[in-house]
């Protein structure tokens, strides 16, 4: 999966990889909540993102009451999706 998306001044191909910790999160939810997610994802790095404190490198993308950890790999230019969970259990796996 490629992405195009507008980073700062320059266009770039991100690919996007969803580990499998996330994936078994995403296919327990239902459709609506799944294309909810997946949206904002894809949407990046637009969306309520903040880096993780006391966490080298890692990002939280707010989506509802749902999180997603992820971090970035800008050498191999790819967005790594670590997790994803409810809002107030999502913290406790890092």
């Amino acid at each position: 999966m490629i992405l195009l998306k507008n980073w700062g001044l320059m266009w770039m191909n991100y690919k996007i990889e969803i580990k499998n910790k996330a994936k078994k999160f995403l296919l327990r939810q239902n459709p609506e909540v799944q294309k909810r997610i997946l949206k904002a994802i894809y949407n990046i790095p637009h969306g309520d993102i903040k880096r993780l404190v006391g966490q080298d490198g890692l990002y939280r993308l707010r989506v509802g009451d749902y999180r997603v950890i992820y971090s970035i790999d800008y050498n191999k230019v790819i967005i790594i999706i670590l997790n994803i969970g409810n809002r107030g259990e999502i913290y406790n796996s890092l």
